[in-house]
């Protein structure tokens, strides 16, 4: 199966070719690249768009704007190649890329998207209780790494590729393949333009 994933939930975004779990080309740039990176991938692992099977998006959580990008390349690429799809949480491709570390997204606001008791939640990140010796991972881990440092936490240094969810872990992840339009988007909160509008 071959699968084109990719995820633009967090500040750099992650794609990959992935041809029955052998990783044919990957890349990591910008949201506003993702459309560039699948050609460029596609060139690189010597495929043809109609050679697709499925597509593997990130969906969050992470930036609205960021997260609204990718699935939207998603359904378009679906719509246009017949192709079917599944939504991966940015939370558990960072957590494959890095066994047994906890997944920290910033989530602007001085809080952070995490995992609590196994579940996505949004969170201070004072709040956040950890255990002596956690390695946390993301781009939160990385802005906040004194407070977690604090906290007992080893934080990887801020070039470490387990920061990066890695889409070859979303084609990995993918599972119950189906209508990318039904693939639903993972906030964890109200976007900043409704909060803006509800004050």
């Amino acid at each position: 199966m071959l699968i084109l994933a990719f995820d633009t939930a967090t500040e750099a975004a992650t794609s990959a070719l992935v041809d029955d779990g052998e990783v044919l080309a990957e890349r990591v740039s910008r949201a506003q690249t993702l459309l560039e990176d699948v050609d460029a991938l596609l060139r690189q692992g010597g495929a043809h768009p109609r050679d697709l099977d499925a597509l593997a998006v990130g969906v969050g959580p992470g930036s609205f704007t960021g997260v609204r990008i990718g699935l939207a390349a998603a359904r378009g690429l679906a719509l246009a190649l017949d192709v079917s799809g599944a939504g991966v949480s940015t939370l558990a491709a960072l957590a494959a890329g890095a066994p047994g570390a906890l997944p920290v997204v910033d989530a602007r606001r001085r809080e952070i998207f995490t995992l609590a008791d196994g579940e996505p939640a949004v969170l201070a990140p004072e709040a956040l209780d950890l255990d002596p010796g956690t390695v946390c991972v993301g781009d939160g881990a990385r802005r906040y790494r004194e407070l977690l440092e604090e906290k007992g936490a080893e934080v990887p240094p801020d070039g470490d590729e387990r920061h990066l969810p890695r889409a070859r872990f979303h084609a990995a992840l993918a599972r119950d393949f189906g209508p990318v339009e039904l693939v639903e988007p993972l906030y964890l909160r109200v976007p900043d333009a409704e909060q803006a509008v509800k004050r």
